[in-house]
């Protein structure tokens, strides 16, 4: 139902101002995002509510429908949200998606502070690397970890993500640890299809490095990455998070350690900046602050 009433708020703003990017402007969201909520309602309703073309936008005979009763919804909304917004306590359910590796090294150790402090929040985690489609998803946080962002989405930057180069011990016993960025491009390499590639950039004392590198395996799932480096299939750039825990205990070993990779950013991507649940913003300051003391974000 949160859902229906952010496109109703999102059609009714649109047919008012007379546009999807005025729309987007008043609401706090992305043009790409209210294009979205529009697409829903037209798929909700079974038909076409506006007539839009480069210069002129008009309303159809089921819109001016729509439009009654979207401003009705909006106003029982309202009603409900003034009442909640008394006591501003989060509660309900919160639907978050965020990558495995990220769910298992950060996330999960820090879920039961986030209960104790909110007891009546209930977290439904979707797990994947992808980008999320936050409307159809139905999520209200996607927690992703990457170089950049479309200036179009919505995002707050929780904060960098440094990363490591690493390998198994029994692997580097085999092939001998690597002495120079370059010489990567001679020993077997586990690349991660999102970012970069088979393309490794490493910046250095006194320059930067790009490298080719090759090796039996590229995947799309980072957790996955942490898995085959364990099973000593190939060196690997890792998160400095997922790594961490496995360099102490010995599974892995931290190699060209003046070479460090590109610096991420964890960022949380949600639908509108307006209106911003106690719920959702109580998770985000959470995280964040989480975040922002925790030594795993720190390449070291």
């Amino acid at each position: 139902m949160l859902d229906r009433i952010i496109a109703a708020q999102v059609f009714v703003e649109t047919v008012e101002r007379g546009s999807a990017t005025a729309a987007a402007e008043a609401l706090g969201m992305s043009r790409a995002m209210v294009s979205r909520y529009l697409a829903a309602m037209e798929d909700w309703a079974g038909a076409r509510l506006l007539h839009r073309s480069t210069r002129h936008m008009s309303v159809s005979p089921a819109g001016e429908e729509a439009l009654t009763r979207c401003r009705a919804l909006i106003g029982v909304a309202a009603g409900i949200s003034g009442r909640a917004a008394e006591t501003a306590t989060p509660q309900g359910e919160i639907r978050v998606a965020m990558p495995g590796a990220l769910a298992d090294a950060v996330f999960l150790p820090m879920l039961r502070d986030f209960s104790d402090r909110y007891p009546r929040v209930s977290i439904d985690l979707q797990v994947t690397d992808r980008l999320v489609d936050l409307v159809q998803d139905r999520i209200d946080v996607s927690l992703r970890i990457t170089s950049a962002l479309d200036r179009a989405i919505i995002a707050r930057r929780l904060g960098g993500v440094g990363s490591v180069l690493c390998a198994a011990p029994a692997l580097l016993s085999r092939i001998g640890q690597p002495e120079t960025p370059e010489a990567l491009a001679d020993r077997p390499c586990i690349s991660y299809a999102q970012l970069g590639g088979k393309t490794w950039t490493l910046s250095g004392p006194d320059r930067t490095v790009r490298v080719e590198v090759a090796g039996p395996l590229q995947t799309n799932e980072a957790y996955l990455l942490l898995r085959a480096a364990l099973e000593g299939i190939g060196i690997v750039i890792l998160p400095a998070f997922a790594a961490a825990p496995h360099i102490a205990n010995g599974n892995l070993v931290h190699l060209l350690r003046s070479w460090k990779p590109a610096e991420l950013s964890l960022y949380a991507l949600y639908a509108s900046r307006r209106n911003l649940p106690a719920t959702t913003r109580a998770f985000l300051d959470f995280v964040a602050g989480k975040i922002g003391g925790s030594a795993l974000f720190r390449s070291g």
